[in-house]
């Protein structure tokens, strides 16, 4: 008999886990009744002799007592159970004890064990396990091991298998290490050995703890000694799944199909409704050494779609429901584990198996389906299958229109994914808005980000550092592109930043390496040096900022013409260890040219050699601003001339860099021979270059020579591609009157196809003012002069 302190103890335990609210009741499922259910009405206690019919009329009471909420009730008659004389025993308690394991209700149990103890009504074993589920249920598992501990053996009670199991499935779920090998440690002490729930429980920790290993070992172990059938066989391919071992769920899944086919597992359900083994289970000893040739090895099993289609075409569907049931469950699990592979062709011939086979698919097959298929061939695939998937009159998940949402975004089209996030149903993760934010800060959008973020903010979705990362590269800087900061930008972008932070603060969210860059990087371009030098400060007390991070502030100092500030900057990157990079030295010489210093280029040159990156465009071009500042344009030349003998790839900022000066300085010999070298390296020019060189000759009353060139830079700023595609859509803007024509072309600019808008622009000017358009720009007699008349070398 248990000793009388245990149930004390135990009783205060959890009553003051009650009182203190560590414990939630988690409600019955039939709490929204006004009566308990049919099955327990249905009870063997309720009915039999007198004696029980009394009795059982009172467990009765007891339950719907319990079941109403009205404990005081309940305990009233529990303490007068039994006054009438009658021969009271352990089973007349058994139904009261079911419903508080099945809610669960662990002090109940507790007022009943004290009951039977005053009593003298000796514990049996269906009682005891009943105990031991409801304290396993409310997470007392320190609690149940001392129930099953301090109550003796008799003929009555003794450790049995089910109830260790009851605790190692307590243990697993808990994840907790030391109850498992407890648990173990107890089963090998008391003899019992394993059976095939001891592995199922075994499993399910196995893949809590992300163990494969273990999974293989329990997978073997369990051959050794047990037939599969369809629940271990679902289990295991479950585990295999979770764990991404998607090739051995196949074969697993394989083995399942094959099984359910011959017949030979019948499926049953227990009194709760749970599928359970139906076959004799007859326990191993824990240290076994014994061999069965049975014995199924995951990497032995081949899966082949051609086997498992024509086992469905010779044997027919399922032979019961409930082996639907677990194929689908069996098949969906796999499906969606093709997702993280992104394994589309195995997700569809594993759908269309199920079809073939007798299985609906079911919404979770879809969902592992759709979101394999946008993931590799995009949204306009997954919109396809969420289609099929209404006409069966199936809802999808959340899941799927996040899915399909998210591929909207990756491919811009932000009206589509804006619209499948609003039939989600209950939206809780932050990624798919996060992908949205993506899209727009992309697109250069941030009035959508507005609204994107109050969605968020309406449907209490968490932001998470992503989010945050995203609303300071959206909302950081105020100016559209081409406008440098002013007082009230910077006003304005104050304001966004603090109510950023704010937010995050309220969170309880920290900046990440990324949000401290986008921030920078906002703040740089609102010129705002003192935010910069701030933040940057920041990012070296939280992070390890490391050279990018130094680049960024290093850049917006040169932009802001702060050379002292950056090279004070610069020596703190030194000194703290950190190596300098090509975009740092480039950054740097750049800031020579500030401070027109060409013996501290010559050295960053050297540095830049010396950690392995040799001279590129950008040194150049930085080089280039060095020599122009002293209007040094014959060194200038020749640094030109030697950039392209070193095969480097030039760009239109390098000659806008010479292009800029000269026009300033109306040496328009100097223009011409550069335009010239653009023309021979097809280097195509950019909007700069036509501004400056249409100034320069407009500046020296070179009208005609002006418009000409204009044209002809503009044609050569279209690829050949496009004109010879769209050169009849080109020259209908052109030439077009419609006074819509030039907001087409001005459209442009919202698709970042920025040089094709201004060279549309600039073509339909000087149609305007009567010069014919000729796409032969080599006949331009322009073109011709510059070639022949240019007297530098």
């Amino acid at each position: 008999m248990c000793a009388r302190v245990s149930v004390k103890l135990l009783a205060r335990s959890i009553r003051k886990s009650y009182s203190t609210g560590l414990v939630r009741n988690k409600s019955s499922r039939f709490n929204s009744r006004k009566e308990i259910p049919e099955e327990w009405r249905r009870s063997t206690a309720f009915y039999g002799d007198p004696v029980n019919q009394v009795i059982g009329s009172v467990q009765k009471q007891i339950v719907n007592a319990l079941h109403l909420g009205d404990r005081e009730r309940a305990s009233s008659l529990l303490s007068n159970i039994g006054q009438n004389k009658h021969m009271l025993i352990a089973n007349h308690f058994a139904d009261i004890l079911k419903y508080c394991a099945s809610i669960p209700d662990p002090l109940f149990v507790m007022e009943i064990w004290k009951t039977m103890e005053e009593k003298g009504i000796e514990l049996n074993n269906k009682c005891h396990t009943l105990m031991i589920r409801a304290l396993c249920k409310a997470g007392y598992l320190e609690e149940a091991f001392n129930l099953l501990s301090n109550c003796g053996e008799t003929s009555n009670l003794y450790p049995t298998l089910q109830k260790y199991n009851i605790l190692l499935g307590a243990s697993a779920e808990m994840n907790s290490v030391i109850h498992v090998s407890k648990c173990l440690d107890l089963m090998e002490n008391d003899m019992l050995g394993k059976d095939e729930i001891t592995y199922i429980e075994l499993l399910k920790l196995a893949v809590l703890q992300k163990n494969t290993s273990a999974v293989y070992n329990i997978w073997n172990e369990y051959s050794k000694y047990y037939n599969f059938n369809l629940i271990s066989l679902r289990k295991f391919i479950w585990s295999f799944t979770r764990l991404k071992d998607l090739t051995t769920a196949c074969e697993a899944l394989q083995h399942l199909v094959a099984l359910v086919f011959r017949g030979d597992s019948t499926i049953k359900i227990s009194d709760e409704g749970k599928m359970v083994i139906p076959k004799l289970d007859v326990p191993m000893p824990i240290l076994s050494n014994q061999d069965n040739n049975n014995m199924v090895n995951p990497k032995v099993v081949g899966f082949d779609v051609n086997n498992v289609n024509t086992v469905g075409t010779v044997l027919g569907n399922p032979k019961s429901i409930l082996d639907t049931k677990i194929l689908r469950l069996s098949f969906t699990d796999v499906i969606r584990a093709c997702v993280p592979f992104k394994n589309n062709e195995l997700a569809e011939q594993l759908f269309y198996q199920m079809q073939n086979l007798g299985v609906k698919p079911s919404r979770g097959a879809f969902d592992g389906l759709i979101r394999v298929l946008v993931k590799e061939r995009g949204f306009h695939d997954g919109i396809e299958v969420l289609n099929l998937m209404k006409q069966k009159n199936l809802k999808p998940h959340d899941s799927t229109f996040a899915a399909i949402s998210v591929g909207c975004s990756e491919s811009l089209e932000l009206d589509l994914a804006e619209a499948f996030l609003d039939q989600m149903a209950q939206s809780k993760s932050a990624y798919p808005y996060n992908k949205l934010l993506e899209a727009c800060d992309t697109l250069d959008q941030p009035e959508r980000g507005v609204h994107i973020y109050g969605k968020m903010k309406q449907l209490k979705i968490a932001s998470t550092i992503k989010t945050y990362e995203l609303l300071f590269s959206l909302f950081g800087n105020v100016n559209a592109p081409y406008e440098n900061g002013n007082i009230l930008s910077q006003v304005e972008a104050t304001r966004r930043i603090n109510a950023i932070e704010d937010d995050m603060m309220r969170n309880g969210i920290q900046h990440s390496y990324v949000s401290i860059r986008n921030l920078l990087k906002a703040l740089g371009l609102e010129g705002m040096i003192s935010g910069l030098l701030h933040y940057l400060r920041v990012a070296e007390n939280q992070f390890t900022p490391g050279t990018p991070i130094y680049n960024i502030v290093l850049h917006s100092l040169i932009e802001a013409k702060e050379d002292q500030t950056a090279i004070n900057v610069f020596k703190t990157l030194m000194s703290h260890g950190y190596r300098p990079n090509d975009v740092t030295c480039n950054i740097m010489i750049d800031c020579c040219s500030i401070s027109r210093s060409f013996k501290s280029a010559q050295g960053l040159i050297a540095m830049m050699i010396r950690y392995g990156y040799p001279p590129q465009t950008q040194t150049y071009t930085s080089l280039l601003k060095l020599v122009l500042a002293s209007e040094d344009f014959d060194e200038a030349l020749n640094l030109l001339n030697q950039a392209c003998s070193e095969g480097i790839q030039l760009d239109a900022v390098l000659y806008n860099t010479i292009i800029d000066v000269a026009s300033q300085k109306d040496r328009i010999d100097i223009i011409e021979f550069v335009m010239d070298r653009m023309h021979k390296e097809r280097v195509p020019p950019d909007p700069a270059t036509c501004g400056h060189v249409f100034t320069a000759y407009v500046n020296q009353g070179f009208h005609n020579t002006a418009m000409e060139a204009l044209q002809v830079m503009s044609i050569h700023m279209l690829s050949e591609e496009d004109i010879n595609k769209n050169k009849a859509v080109f020259e209908d803007l052109i030439y077009s009157e419609d006074s819509e024509a030039e907001s087409r072309v001005l459209d442009l600019f919202k698709d970042s196809k920025e040089n094709l808008a201004v060279a549309l622009l600039n073509l339909r000017w000087c149609a305007m003012v009567g010069n014919p358009i000729s796409w032969l720009t080599s006949q331009s007699q322009w073109v011709k002069r510059l070639a022949a008349t240019n007297s530098y070398r």
